[in-house]
């Protein structure tokens, strides 16, 4: 099989149906998009042979794949998420390809002036004579996630086509509102059947993530003292002054921007409202737990300093948990990462272990009793327009998903 043509030929087609997922949606799947996509997706997984296809109500496609031999063998799920963020227009993809990547700056538009280089993302030194897959400037890729469908349905149709290749029992899903942290709650793990499970959902060739941060999001409200602006001295208390102070009161060297590593942050990510009502969003993330309540411990403390300089201001901080990091569930159940580790060192595939600066499904999955490490999918700088993918990455986790389910 040609690895590389037949992950490009999807890869092409997924990106270009648009899914983003929609935070303040309260539907589920958050957006009709997605419900479509999983339907087109599930006529295709039929044409591969996959079993027992479903769309549950909430938007999760499942497959079954049956072992093609007696050895006994887990069952192995692998997943990849239908949507695509929201922090970037998602519409109107159109992708280009880079071939033979020399190495340097890639323009990806001339007009804008827009460019990816190694100066910008280190991991283009590592991918110099791969073909390069590129946005336009306009949108995301969706790369995130949809090369971790491309590389799951080129499994599936690589186990159609070569019935010699003995393998265990697999388990497909395809799983909605990944970005917004809330479509995995509503997945059926023990319908699914799985020993363990993937997500394929990382960045660069060989990076494995068995941890990833501890995930909290918040809401600050913040209620002023409306008046007329003729008339307002020593009455009015405007809440968008309030929220730009508030937010301007966060350290710097506790940004998203300022951080790296398993070093925390709080973003702030929107702030909407008007002379009457303003209201910030954003999230907070530490890799240790006792850390995540200190940065929010942290943002109590400025919410008190602001209440104190402007008086009158009603300031309500609402705080609701999104994910935990798997790392402890992942430990006292091995197996997923002896399985990957083993396919690795097999394929001599130079790898690096470590926790993610995000979250994937499998950080609850784990919780929910599915234990489930990440594994590369061959993107990089996601939720932007500088999102790039590398095919020749994307072809060798194809390889690799297939030497984990092989049986010898």
């Amino acid at each position: 099989m040609d690895f590389k043509q037949n992950i490009l030929e999807k890869f092409l087609r997924y990106v270009k149906t648009e899914t983003t997922s929609d935070t303040e949606s309260s539907s589920k799947p958050s957006t009709k998009t997605q419900l479509e996509f999983a339907a087109v997706l599930a006529k295709e997984m039929e044409t591969l042979g996959i079993k027992d296809i479903k769309i549950s109500k909430t938007g999760h496609l499942t497959g079954s794949i049956p072992a093609n031999n007696d050895a006994k063998a887990p069952t192995i799920g692998f997943i990849a998420h239908i949507d695509t963020s929201p922090d970037f227009n998602g519409k109107n993809v159109n992708p280009q390809i880079h071939k033979n990547y020399a190495g340097g700056a890639i323009v990806i538009n001339k007009d804008k002036n827009m460019s990816i280089s190694p100066e910008m993302d280190k991991i283009l030194n590592d991918v110099t004579g791969h073909d390069i897959i590129t946005t336009d400037g306009n949108s995301l890729l969706g790369a995130d996630d949809k090369a971790g469908i491309a590389i799951i349905m080129t499994m599936a149709q690589y186990l159609k086509n070569n019935p010699s290749f003995k393998h265990g029992p697999v388990k497909i899903a395809f799983t909605p509102d990944e970005e917004i942290g809330t479509g995995i709650l509503d997945f059926d793990v023990a319908d699914f059947k799985a020993d363990f499970a993937y997500t394929v959902d990382g960045s660069v060739m060989g990076e494995i993530e068995n941890g990833n941060f501890n995930a909290d999001k918040f809401k600050i409200e913040i209620t002023g003292v409306n008046c007329h602006p003729g008339t307002a001295k020593d009455v009015m208390v405007n809440p968008v002054r309030v929220a730009a102070d508030l937010i301007n009161r966060w350290p710097e060297s506790k940004l998203p921007e300022t951080t790296e590593g398993e070093e925390g942050f709080i973003l702030f990510n929107t702030l909407k409202g008007n002379i009457e009502k303003t209201e910030i969003g954003g999230i907070i993330r530490e890799h240790d737990l006792k850390k995540l309540t200190d940065l929010e411990d942290s943002l109590k403390k400025i919410i008190e300093d602001t209440k104190a300089k402007f008086k009158g201001a009603q300031i309500k901080l609402t705080i609701s948990e999104q994910y935990r990091n798997m790392k402890d569930v992942l430990a006292k159940n091995p197996e997923a990462m002896n399985k990957l580790l083993s396919a690795l060192e097999d394929m001599g595939i130079k790898y690096k272990i470590s926790q993610i600066r995000g979250g994937t499904d499998g950080a609850r999955l784990s919780f929910m009793g599915l234990p489930t490490p990440n594994i590369f999918a061959g993107y990089s700088q996601p939720h932007g327009p500088y999102e790039w993918a590398s095919l020749d990455a994307m072809a060798i986790a194809c390889k690799f998903i297939l030497k984990i389910v092989e049986v010898k």
